[in-house]
């Protein structure tokens, strides 16, 4: 159990990531949907079964937490960083770089934030459908089963989420 819940948590925590929208919400709706997994394995009868459970789990869990979120600020600064320690003036925070060359790091950073910024635009259920199809690269059958949609009723979202996301990214030309 200990070692499919370690496989489980890289795939948990990538959806959520994807799902959620912030990296500190998607350690906590992963935590969640692991322990959930954990608690109620004995309920899965299929071990196919097991990764759509699991997707399930976790986009139930980033729907709860972004419920109880519903109206907080979108993120936080931190007033810690580069403060005063000790009555000292503020110190700088070095960080090793270890990142690819600054043109390709700002291309890939603009591209990556352009599509997640596309993505944030969708409605929920477009956006997980797309997710899930797209980026998890699950079947439809599965997404169908994960979502509570029938298997047409994914397709043409699918649809309908790519066109979105195909008219947000071309500024509204197709």
């Amino acid at each position: 159990m200990e070692r499919l819940l370690m496989r489980a948590q890289e795939v948990a925590f990538r959806f959520s990531l994807l799902a959620c929208g912030h990296a500190e919400d998607a350690e906590d709706v992963m935590q969640d949907a692991l322990l959930k997994t954990y608690q109620h394995v004995s309920r899965i009868a299929d071990p196919d079964a097991f990764r759509t459970w699991l997707y399930t789990t976790v986009r139930n869990a980033c729907l709860m937490k972004r419920r109880r979120r519903a109206g907080e600020p979108v993120r936080f600064e931190s007033i810690e960083q580069g403060s005063p320690a000790g009555g000292a003036e503020a110190s700088p925070i070095d960080v090793a770089d270890q990142a690819p060359r600054a043109d390709q790091r700002m291309i890939d950073d603009w591209a990556d934030a352009r599509l997640r910024q596309a993505l944030a635009k969708l409605p929920p259920a477009y956006r997980i459908i797309m997710l899930l199809r797209e980026m998890e690269n699950l079947p439809t059958k599965e997404v169908a089963a994960i979502t509570g949609y029938s298997e047409a009723n994914v397709k043409q979202r699918l649809r309908r989420a790519r066109l979105m996301l195909r008219r947000e990214l071309t500024g509204g030309r197709s």
